[in-house]
């Protein structure tokens, strides 16, 4: 049987300097606000931070090896970056059910990062997956 609305699933994950050096080396974004330890101390964040795409890349992890994984087909994903999020931070992905499309095998999911410390979103979105696999109600 497929989710059901209001379905909630949480993972938490921690980047690490090293994963954040390596995207920067795999994606070409090499802006030192990253990657380079005095520009983040002399940045407004007093640290790096990690690249935006790396750290909502926790939904792919999700949808592709953790939650209904088998047959998944990422359709749409939109992200607002509302805070800045660091290496070596703990955060907690919350992926809940929004919306099922059943004639299509589809589910519209809120994504959101939850920094575990303080509580507060750093994103939030929404995300359309199709499963013709496990999406069956």
């Amino acid at each position: 049987m497929g989710p059901k609305i209001g379905d909630v699933f949480t993972h938490d994950v921690t980047y690490t300097q090293n994963q954040v050096n390596q995207y920067a080396e795999i994606s070409g974004d090499v802006n030192p606000l990253h990657i380079n330890e005095e520009a983040g101390k002399a940045s407004m964040f007093g640290r790096c931070i990690i690249h935006g795409h790396l750290s909502a890349s926790v939904f792919t992890k999700v949808f592709g090896t953790l939650l209904y994984a088998d047959g998944h087909v990422y359709m749409k994903q939109n992200t607002s970056f509302l805070r800045p999020m660091f290496p070596e931070k703990t955060y907690r992905a919350v992926i809940t059910v929004k919306e099922i499309f059943p004639e299509k095998n589809r589910v519209l999911y809120q994504t959101d990062v939850i920094d575990v410390e303080t509580g507060d979103t750093t994103i939030t979105g929404e995300a359309l997956l199709m499963n013709k696999k496990q999406y069956v109600w």
